[in-house]
């Protein structure tokens, strides 16, 4: 039979209520005790029941992450983020991967609800009227991670992927090139797929170039959608001479079909890709990007939660973090401005 906190009280010789300050780092308890019952603790090798905590102090000391995509690089990092700011502050993290389904997602977030989690970390591709519902009525705190409401109702941790797209197309304007494609995600996605297309269209109105909707394709971040939609773009009649990607794993497909081809990056064909995930420094050439702070984003999204479960003073609730544009070699080496 498993040990019980009276095994441990009657072996230390104390009551049950002293076992359960020591337990819970309540300091009114004299070092002496406290040492004989965790010496006690270890020689039965005694472990607190979390549900009967929970029952007691109203509170699990877990947190319910909905994440879209577990396979994904860059979910993994954002997730990093979170279990580590997670254990910091003394909570557990239990995961459900969404697979990027919406009725998945609403039942990942039932079941967080029923097992009377903490709070709830939230990445998804769009929130719906179905999700601002469940949310509301959750009771306990809410945030969003690496997604963003368009109503602002909920707290969010996210980049600025709008002027993250924009920038990196202007680094292949200012390069010279004028039929530059573009590989985008779901335009379902307000947050990533549809700002990044905005972006990116937002930078060719700036230096005057047409928007041509035959150098749009949407994939779905992964490398085969970027491969398939590089080889549709090279089989125009006028093909791009640069593409950007809004993921790595779809710039890494893009450019092994331009390899395929018989072209050459970057010589033939520029591309930047989108993240920074681990593949985009291992692959030949390096991969020029756009670096997202994933582990960062889920860590403040993290800290954020823990704040709002823990009532602590909150000075914004929607936080925005710097990306920054990594040139490697899948684009040409900038010549350097005279002044």
């Amino acid at each position: 039979m498993s040990v019980t906190i009276y095994d441990v009280a009657r072996e230390a010789g104390v009551s049950m209520a002293t076992v359960s300050r020591v337990v819970n780092g309540n300091p009114n308890v004299k070092p002496s005790t406290r040492k004989k019952v965790m010496e006690t603790i270890e020689r039965l090798g005694y472990r607190p029941n979390a549900v009967a905590r929970g029952l007691a102090s109203k509170k699990t000391t877990t947190v319910g992450v909905v994440i879209p995509d577990i396979s994904n690089p860059f979910y993994a990092e954002v997730t990093r983020g979170v279990e580590d700011i997670a254990k910091m502050y003394h909570y557990n993290i239990v995961l459900g991967n969404s697979d990027q389904q919406k009725p998945k997602e609403l039942d990942l977030i039932d079941t967080f609800l029923e097992k009377q989690v903490d709070g709830l970390l939230f990445m998804g591709r769009q929130i719906t009227p179905e999700h601002e519902a469940v949310f509301e009525s959750a009771h306990v705190p809410v945030v969003l991670c690496a997604t963003r409401d368009e109503k602002r109702r909920f707290p969010a941790v996210n980049i600025n992927h709008r002027l993250a797209s924009s920038e990196a197309t202007h680094h292949l304007i200012e390069s010279g090139h004028r039929r530059i494609a573009f590989i985008g995600g779901s335009l379902e996605e307000p947050q990533k797929g549809l700002a990044k297309l905005e972006g990116y269209r937002e930078a060719l109105e700036s230096a005057a170039l047409p928007f041509d909707e035959q150098l749009v394709r949407i994939g779905d971040y992964r490398y085969d959608s970027g491969y398939t939609a590089m080889k549709q773009l090279l089989e125009l009649d006028d093909p791009p001479t640069a593409v950007f990607c809004a993921s790595d794993e779809m710039a890494v497909g893009a450019i092994h079909a331009i390899q395929d081809k018989g072209l050459r990056v970057p010589d033939d064909v520029e591309v930047i890709g989108y993240d920074d995930v681990p593949l985009a420094s291992m692959m030949r050439p390096k991969l020029t990007t756009v670096a997202q702070p994933m582990y960062d984003l889920g860590a403040v999204a993290m800290r954020l939660l823990t704040k709002f479960m823990n009532h602590e003073p909150i000075e914004e609730q929607r936080v925005t973090l710097l990306h920054q544009l990594i040139q490697r070699d899948s684009t040409k080496p900038r010549e350097a401005k005279e002044d």
